[in-house]
């Protein structure tokens, strides 16, 4: 999932352990510790978060939101994920070329530039699987998109394609192709600003961190509540049968 620092730029993958782009609780530890150990190594001054070619990330497994007895470790694996993702003291570009569904859409509210391809798509259909929104975008997405472009993207689960991501802020770059080398660049382009005078400006820029936190465990708390629920747990079954 992680690389030796290149130029003071890490690359993340948003990949399973068995290689789908598909993450489970054991993905998400592994990005979370790799996150956790970035911030603290000065060697890396900026992240790539990318997924893998043709496709960025589908989402979480489906098969652990069904069995009760793997809430526990995705419960706390997603909360540490998300908390580094908002508290991450450096700079996180995406690197989109392909689908972006559901944790793999919300991940890139937490990047400060996401480069896309013009054929990638977005979507985030919590609500039709009977669940809330994740990563603190119940806050990031009005303030990113407006609120009635927010509503309509999780409430009415629409798809959005590269040019409508772009229009909305979403994407920040798009791009006829790949855009993994003009990401690599901008990243590159951003190690080599003084470390110091980059960090409190970004920090400047985002604000507070502690009120994303708090709404992480909320949303964190009204998940694990619906997947508690016999109604929710039996659509997801579907979805996970149909998806096979």
């Amino acid at each position: 999932m992680d690389n030796v620092p290149r130029q003071h730029v890490l690359g993340l993958t948003l990949s399973g352990v068995d290689g789908r782009p598909i993450l489970d609780h054991r993905a998400y530890g592994r990005l979370a510790a790799s996150l956790q150990a970035a911030a603290d190594d000065d060697d890396v001054r900026v992240v790539l978060l990318r997924g893998l070619s043709g496709c960025f990330c589908l989402g979480g497994d489906l098969s652990e939101f069904v069995d009760d007895a793997k809430h526990l470790p995705l419960i706390g694996a997603v909360t540490d994920l998300f908390r580094a993702l908002a508290t991450f003291p450096k700079p996180i570009i995406g690197c989109v070329d392909g689908d972006a569904v559901g944790v793999g859409c919300t991940v890139l509210f937490h990047c400060d530039l996401v480069f896309a391809a013009r054929q990638s798509t977005f979507r985030v259909p919590f609500v039709d699987f009977g669940l809330v929104p994740d990563a603190a975008t119940s806050i990031l997405a009005p303030e990113k998109l407006g609120y009635a472009e927010a509503f309509r993207f999780f409430c009415m689960g629409e798809q959005l394609d590269g040019e409508a991501a772009h229009a909305l802020g979403l994407v920040s770059d798009l791009f006829d192709d790949n855009p993994d080398e003009a990401a690599w660049n901008a990243a590159r382009q951003l190690a080599r600003k003084p470390v110091q005078a980059l960090a409190m400006t970004r920090s400047l820029l985002k604000g507070d961190t502690a009120q994303l936190c708090q709404r992480i465990d909320r949303e964190i708390s009204l998940f694990h509540k619906a997947l508690q629920d016999e109604t929710t747990i039996r659509r997801l079954r579907r979805i996970s049968r149909m998806a096979a």
